[in-house]
């Protein structure tokens, strides 16, 4: 099965926001290439949900009834990606991702992350951080969108209102990723 890419060029694609006592799941792409949520394309027939509890097996070996699901973004979310990643020889091209965003809770905290479970593991180290630092640390063109599905995501992460403050360097750090976003998509 190949990935979904729609007539604009983006990739369908879902997000996984890990959640285990008030801290979210980050992980390191293999080879220190920076930090992420887990994430992948939608392939052909297959449901949103059906792909967010395959990547979620396949990227950091955790099966479905190890997590409650919990929700998610009620819309695309979509992210260019700049010229230098955007495959030229691939058909159709991909030009960025559009991804529905899912909330799930780890259902025990002493689950054991497994990385190796294809022959080309996305992830080799993870932690858990606080709910809003990985828009801080993600790679820049995918700030945004971090933001946009973590805002949307809190009231479902954190009921009755108790979701953690916005962090000091919100502001500016999702003010300098939309304007590196709409730079590097010129």
């Amino acid at each position: 099965m190949s990935d979904v890419i729609d007539r604009n060029g983006f990739r369908a694609n879902v997000g996984v926001v890990l959640l285990h006592d008030g801290r979210v799941f980050f992980a390191r792409r293999t080879g220190g290439r920076g930090w992420q949520f887990p994430q992948g394309g939608v392939r052909a027939g297959e449901s949103l949900e059906e792909a967010v509890f395959r990547e979620l097996g396949e990227e950091i070996g955790v099966d479905a009834a190890a997590v409650e699901l919990l929700g998610q973004t009620s819309r695309w979310l979509r992210y260019r990606l700049p010229a230098r990643y955007v495959r030229r020889n691939q058909h159709p091209v991909c030009i960025g991702q559009k991804q529905r965003w899912f909330l799930l809770r780890l259902r025990d905290g002493r689950v054991a992350f497994d990385f190796e479970r294809t022959s080309d593991p996305e992830f080799d180290q993870w932690r858990w951080v606080s709910y809003w630092e990985p828009v801080k640390e993600v790679i820049y063109f995918k700030r945004r969108v971090y933001a946009r599905a973590l805002a949307e995501l809190a009231p479902l992460a954190f009921p009755g209102g108790a979701q953690p403050p916005l962090p000091v360097w919100w502001e500016r750090v999702t003010t300098q990723a939309g304007r590196e976003a709409s730079a590097s998509a010129d």
